[in-house]
């Protein structure tokens, strides 16, 4: 039975927004971009709510972005470097054609951040509980980039928000197929409530954290969403054993960081605490 195509998402035509001469503007770095200017913005608020000067989100960008876009793009090109190794350049540095990896972002984010917070002698842990927040919402936004340059979506549905690819992008062996799970869609909405929980616990329980938290709490939240996309995707990946590269890897971040996170907050019971002794 044929599958019902007009009640799947239709895939953009194209991913270039417009070309002016050897300039063309693409909607994996709008979205990227947009992503960066909702994070700092949701830092600021966090920061002011913290006692931080709120200006020190946008002082932070310099510290933060670089390392963090590198970080992003070796983890990317290291985990998938079967891409590449044929004619690896100038193709390793072709960003606009997708391919950054969120864990690399992050490491390479997080050394920025030890440097900035260093510089103005802050507490990195307490930084980065602010800007944690602002960062999983900045890549709820970049997510839709993927949808833009079809890729990333996962295995062939046929769920009415399945998502059309055209046959130049489905991977080898599902040229047949005709809609897939938007798994970029999927992440994106599990990011937002990542973002809107962490909100709500760093106010609700703010007397009971402490510094680097929401940061272990955003990691842990992030990874168990990503272990579930990971299952669906179909593109080609890195692998460790007979396992998806990122499908291993999230799996142990959820569950190291949620340790160190209960170990931080079960302090042992005092002395004075037990049945008194006869």
């Amino acid at each position: 039975m044929p599958h019902p195509l007009l009640l799947t998402l239709p895939s953009p035509p194209s991913p270039v927004i417009f070309e002016a001469g050897p300039f063309a503007l693409r909607y994996y770095g709008l979205c990227i971009a947009l992503g960066i200017v909702a994070a700092t913005w949701l830092t600021t608020r966090e920061l002011a709510r913290k006692g931080y000067d709120p200006a020190l989100a946008l002082d932070a960008l310099f510290f933060v972005l670089p390392p963090g876009f590198v970080g992003a793009r070796v983890y990317h090109v290291l985990t998938d470097y079967q891409l590449y190794a044929a004619d690896p350049f100038p193709d390793v540095f072709a960003v606009w054609n997708g391919g950054l990896g969120i864990y690399g972002a992050v490491i390479g984010g997080f050394l920025g951040l030890l440097v900035f917070a260093r510089v103005r002698r802050i507490s990195p842990l307490a930084f980065a509980d602010a800007v944690a927040p602002g960062l999983i919402l900045a890549q709820a936004i970049g997510r839709w980039g993927n949808y833009f340059n079809q890729e990333l979506f996962g295995r062939p549905s046929e769920l009415p928000w399945a998502i059309r690819i055209s046959p130049e992008n489905r991977p080898a062996g599902f040229v047949d197929a005709e809609a897939f799970h938007p798994t970029f869609l999927y992440e994106s909405v599990w990011d937002v409530l990542v973002c809107l929980a962490l909100l709500w616990i760093a106010r609700r329980f703010a007397d009971r954290l402490k510094d680097g938290d929401v940061l272990l709490m955003y990691v842990s939240l992030y990874s168990v969403g990503r272990f579930f996309v990971e299952a669906l995707r179909i593109d080609p990946a890195f692998l460790i054993g007979d396992f998806r590269g990122n499908l291993f890897v999230a799996s142990v971040l959820a569950l190291t960081f949620a340790l160190i996170l209960f170990l931080r907050h079960s302090a042992p019971r005092g002395k004075g605490t037990g049945p008194s002794a006869s």
